[in-house]
């Protein structure tokens, strides 16, 4: 009973990140702060010392994950935030899945945002730019940031929540 509160708090912590992240760009403290206390708590009710030590781990790694992309500015602070939220709902293993799904939606999301605006070739001049700046060890320039207002950018909590859901219903059909 405990478990199916932690998917279903999660769930709908994550559909309520990804609303406001695709209504506005921007996931709340309010939002985000609560949820990791609750997926603390509701970790320490299921398993003790053992849920708490699970949950602080998951927190602890979904924001150490993503603090270099939030560094660069390639991502916002309250999807940084919300990984880490989730990663107290979930720990570090089901974290992990979550965020390499994650990617994965949020690639097909760029996909086709950039197909839909017609910026392939910007695109891949930007990508030709990252790489640049990878190999010489060097910050991209500011047009590849999201300080840019002219680039495309996914809304990630809306990947993230999508994958939460996923995972959800997979708990849900007996599958994850």
């Amino acid at each position: 009973m405990m478990k199916d509160a932690l998917w279903i708090f999660a769930t709908m912590f994550a559909l309520a990140a990804g609303w406001t992240d695709w209504r506005s760009r921007r996931i709340p403290n309010w939002l985000t702060v609560p949820a990791a206390v609750l997926g603390l708590a509701i970790n320490t009710a299921i398993s003790g010392w053992a849920g708490a030590r699970a949950s602080l781990l998951g927190l602890g790694l979904g924001l150490a994950l993503l603090l270099p992309f939030v560094l660069i500015r390639s991502l916002g602070a309250g999807d940084w935030k919300l990984a880490g939220a989730l990663g107290a709902f979930f720990g570090t293993d089901r974290l992990l899945a979550i965020l390499f799904v994650t990617i994965l939606v949020a690639g097909v999301m760029a996909a086709v945002l950039v197909v839909w605006k017609k910026r392939v070739r910007q695109t891949l001049r930007n990508i030709a730019h990252l790489l640049a700046a990878l190999v010489t060890l060097h910050r991209p320039g500011s047009q590849l940031s999201l300080d840019d207002p002219a680039s495309l950018k996914v809304p990630f909590g809306v990947a993230m929540a999508a994958t939460v859901v996923l995972y959800a219903a997979g708990h849900i059909w007996g599958v994850v």
